[in-house]
């Protein structure tokens, strides 16, 4: 999985720099492909990099927020132009409700500061990738897999924070007869929940964003522009089927059974 060349490239004229990504790569780098699915994979920090970038911006945007919040009319009054804060204000209120109809009013707000997180970082890290000079963070399973094994294990704490050891009897199927049956099945099916988070986050923005290189590289003149909101439109629905699989999975970790 071969990365475009980025901005952060010109950092390699540093020693430093050289000698760090050189001894990250000989102990983080994969030799062998992983289930003759992926080619090698060597390591360098410009996934880090452009990680760090997402963040700072989210942060930023955050940041925005907030001091709208604590200004002096609480941000009940919005500016007349489109600012950073209003933009975040905009997409906070569009992820609640999308929370809210999902998992309904009363775990709106407990699990929206984690749906929320996701969103900010799946939706720019996967936007990012469109300009040029920088590459998506989301386009390698390096940061999938650990976005999705933090779904995976939050799923399973908030499961057994809402029911007790109780949580593990679903894992076990309605009657005795049928454990050996139901419990290979519960656990395949939910060891599978991050592989397919990951590998389909990945595959989609490398797809997408080689598409969009591939003809910037061809004609970079006004054709690229049509795949390129076809692009924003990848990077948005990516994000909101990676949530949207994190909410169903959440909530049939805490459900109740009716009676």
């Amino acid at each position: 999985m071969g990365e475009h060349g980025t901005w952060f490239d010109y950092l390699n004229r540093f020693d430093t720099w050289r000698s760090l990504n050189h001894s990250l790569e000989g102990s983080l780098g994969r030799t062998k492909p992983m289930l003759l699915l992926f080619q090698d994979s060597g390591w360098t920090m410009t996934h880090v990099l452009v990680e760090l970038v997402v963040l700072a911006f989210v942060a930023w945007g955050c940041l925005a927020f907030f001091r709208g919040l604590t200004s002096k009319d609480k941000g009940l009054v919005p500016p007349r132009k489109l600012t950073l804060r209003v933009f975040f204000e905009y997409t906070a209120e569009t992820v609640y409700g999308m929370v809210e109809g999902a998992m309904g009013e009363n775990n709106a707000a407990r699990f929206f500061p984690l749906i929320g997180a996701l969103w900010m970082f799946i939706l720019f890290g996967n936007l990012i990738g469109l300009v040029p000079g920088f590459i998506s963070p989301n386009d390698t399973l390096k940061t999938n897999i650990g976005i999705a094994l933090l779904v995976f294990f939050l799923t399973h704490y908030f499961g057994v924070r809402e029911h007790g050891l109780a949580y593990f009897k679903h894992f076990l199927g309605p009657s005795l007869v049928l454990i050996p049956l139901m419990l290979p099945i519960e656990i395949i099916s939910h060891i599978a929940r991050p592989i397919s988070l990951s590998v389909r986050l990945m595959g989609n923005m490398m797809a997408d964003h080689k598409v969009v290189m591939s003809f910037f590289a061809l004609v970079p003149i006004l054709v690229p522009l049509p795949f390129m909101l076809l692009g924003l439109l990848v990077c948005l629905i990516q994000a909101l089927v990676f949530c949207s699989l994190t909410m169903v999975y959440i909530s049939m970790a805490i459900e109740h059974e009716e009676h």
